[in-house]
């Protein structure tokens, strides 16, 4: 992929610690991954993608392939924000390339 079809900024995340809600339950918190920032290409992903990059995993409506450089803290446990939305990481696939690359399945996540 060209570095110019990376026009996509994001935010990766991981869990942060969880946090006394007040109400005897907890609050999930979330941590940006340094860098804070991320430029990827986001496009919907068709079900060949989701064989290849989520093997094992299921997946719903609202999945897209984020394809970028390689960011050594992205892995099943992130979440990522683009567009006003919530995604979250449902698989990874690290590409030796260079410099190397990494495409992600993703899925949004739908909030009642």
């Amino acid at each position: 992929m060209a570095i110019g079809d990376y026009r996509h900024l994001v935010v990766f995340q991981d869990p942060g610690p969880a946090l006394p809600d007040g109400a005897g339950g907890y609050t999930q918190t979330w941590t940006d991954l340094q860098p804070s920032t991320w430029k990827v290409a986001v496009r919907p992903a068709a079900a060949s993608d989701l064989e290849r990059v989520g093997a094992g995993t299921v997946t719903t409506q609202g999945a897209a392939i984020v394809s970028g450089h390689y960011h050594a803290g992205v892995s099943t446990r992130s979440r990522m924000l683009y567009n006003g939305k919530t995604w979250s990481v449902t698989g990874v696939r690290y590409i030796d390339t260079i410099p190397p690359a990494m495409d992600l399945a993703v899925v949004e996540q739908v909030r009642p």
